[in-house]
């Protein structure tokens, strides 16, 4: 008798991401996005910061939208005010990005059902290694973008 191991699905996102896109990532070390992406960082992840507000965090260049990274992303991690979650999504789609991530207290019932109609994983809360462990719906999103191995704060 042989049985199945369960996974944590964000266990199994994880492990194919490379890239991951933090819009609202703040360079203040004392706010929650500085945290998560420090950590994330720290644990192998190119981390890309989003926020028009800032130049820099974590020694990366920082863009004002998804939409002016020039690079693959896996997973798009969400630090926005609820009301701003919708845009990210509709940008995270448009550019076929396999995983949305919403932090706990940023959850958008509208854009994630969006995300999931587009095939969008959507996750919500941090991983179990940060917090507690998170919802996922869906397959990845089909696309360039999100094909093959994965390569709220104002």
């Amino acid at each position: 008798m042989t049985s199945a191991v369960a996974t944590d699905p964000i266990t199994e996102i994880l492990k194919r991401a490379k890239t991951i896109a933090v819009v609202g990532l703040s360079d203040s070390p004392l706010r929650p996005s500085h945290g998560v992406a420090a950590y994330l960082q720290t644990q192998g992840y190119r981390i890309i910061p989003v926020n028009p507000q800032i130049q820099t965090s974590l020694g990366e260049k920082a863009y004002p939208s998804l939409l002016d990274v020039p690079e693959k992303i896996d997973i798009v991690d969400i630090f926005r005010r609820p009301e701003f979650v919708e845009e990210v999504v509709d940008q995270a789609i448009q550019l076929k990005i396999p995983t949305v991530w919403m932090q706990e207290e940023i959850v958008h019932e509208n854009a994630a059902q969006k995300a999931r109609q587009a095939n969008c994983r959507v996750a919500g809360h941090l991983p179990p290694s940060l917090r507690s462990a998170p919802a996922v719906v869906g397959p990845p999103c089909p696309g360039p973008r999100g094909a093959g191995p994965a390569s709220a704060e104002h």
